[in-house]
């Protein structure tokens, strides 16, 4: 059982205070993952280097960490011999712990995860024929309560810190088999051999629309991306990136000048009742003041539109009016928009239906035919819960032996 208690949450909307960015481990090691080179320096340094070591060790290991995705400093082989059990003794390499794979019948990938403190959450792998998008979470939980969410329907226990935010990319490339091969003896004279290109991977596309308000755990976000995005490192590139937040108004503009990846708003409804209704965030930062937001977003353009997530609820948000009303508020704050419309995810206890297809074509072509692109989404990975508003993690819903019954049933059959 989960040993850290549930954060105090001053309203149903405001921030949570910022957790720890490093889970201590019973062990007393350092888990250097989720760390920057300069951080994993200063360790070093307090550990006892010189500081020309641990200048040297330093980025030796952030190489292995983050570009070859070694998680044992035995496996380091341009650092010496005797310096590898000095660095095991002291410090660890971790990933998010595996509670569960699942794969869905279309090829969709999720993983529950568990904290070093026993605490569940989810990461979803969805792959296309042209890309492969790792859906990560950046909280255990959520405090938003948007009534058509799964995940809002869970209680917020904590913020992920840097490390197991970056670690679910890192396990999702572990996974995939996406780590280069090879010696890298010689690293010291070799300063850009971290080079990535998302050609020909499996894993081209990250986006924060998990468990969680990315920009409630803002600090922790962006540290994990930018080691997403560092050349030396993982070098994914911030147009490759897309956080979705549900309208934290004054967040917005850090998030374009600290993190400058593309933006995805849950707006899911164009009037005010409904929104507060659904999203209930709209009653602190309102529709205008949201859309305004938007469109003094820095990094907004042609080239990088602002994507609108629209989940399609029966008799809710579906009607002609409601497509008038988007594409009249979008043209009003003239902005480089792309609307995804999302077919309601059915769950267990939820109020709303999907609306029909014939309703969701119909919306889709009004907003069209305004010059606003606005394709439908397919759902991906239902049958597994995966799909957009599904995560809620179940493993409360099965024991241990549950589990381990249903994992040996599997290899039997693959036997």
């Amino acid at each position: 059982m989960a040993d850290t208690e549930l954060m105090s949450i001053p309203g149903q909307v405001d921030p949570v205070p910022v957790a720890r960015n490093i889970t201590p481990r019973e062990d007393g090691r350092i888990d250097l993952m989720g760390l920057p080179k300069s951080r994993i320096r200063e360790l070093f340094t307090d550990a006892g280097l010189d500081e020309k070591q641990a200048k040297l060790r330093s980025k030796q290991v952030y190489h292995w960490l983050y570009h070859r995705g070694v998680t044992e400093f035995d496996a380091m082989t341009d650092i010496g011999k005797t310096m590898r059990p000095w660095l095991t003794e002291r410090f660890v390499v971790g990933r998010p712990n595996i509670v569960e794979a699942q794969h869905s019948s279309d090829g969709t990938r999720k993983w529950l995860l568990q904290t070093d403190d026993g605490h569940d959450f989810e990461m979803v792998f969805i792959p296309d024929a042209d890309r492969g998008t790792l859906c990560i979470s950046s909280q255990v939980g959520c405090t938003l309560n948007c009534t058509f969410c799964h995940t809002g329907t869970m209680r917020l226990v904590r913020n992920l810190t840097p490390g197991e935010i970056v670690g679910q990319v890192m396990l999702a490339r572990d996974a995939l088999g996406e780590w280069p091969k090879g010696r890298m003896d010689g690293l010291e004279d070799a300063e850009d051999t971290g080079h990535y290109s998302a050609d020909g991977r499996l894993l081209t596309n990250i986006v924060l629309m998990g468990m969680g308000e990315p920009l409630y755990n803002f600090d922790h976000v962006r540290d994990a991306m930018q080691l997403v995005m560092d050349g030396e490192g993982l070098a994914l590139s911030k147009r490759r990136i897309t956080l979705s937040t549900s309208g934290v108004v004054p967040m917005m503009e850090r998030c374009a000048k600290e993190i400058g990846v593309n933006l995805a708003i849950s707006l899911h409804a164009v009037t005010k009742p409904v929104r507060d209704e659904i999203v209930p965030l709209n009653r602190k930062y309102g529709i205008e003041e949201l859309l305004q937001a938007c469109a003094d977003y820095p990094k907004a353009s042609n080239a990088r539109r602002i994507t609108f997530e629209y989940v399609m609820l029966k008799d809710k948000n579906d009607s002609d009016e409601d497509a008038h009303e988007l594409v009249r508020l979008l043209k009003k704050f003239d902005l480089p928009a792309k609307v995804n419309l999302i077919p309601f995810n059915p769950w267990p206890g939820a109020e709303y239906e999907c609306s029909t297809p014939e309703r969701i074509k119909s919306f889709s072509n009004i907003i069209f035919e305004n010059g606003i692109s606005a394709p439908v989404r397919t759902p991906r990975g239902r049958d597994i819960d995966a799909a957009c508003g599904q995560l809620k993690t179940a493993a409360q819903k099965k024991s241990r032996a549950d589990r381990d019954r249903e994992a040996a049933a599997g290899q039997t059959a693959e036997a």
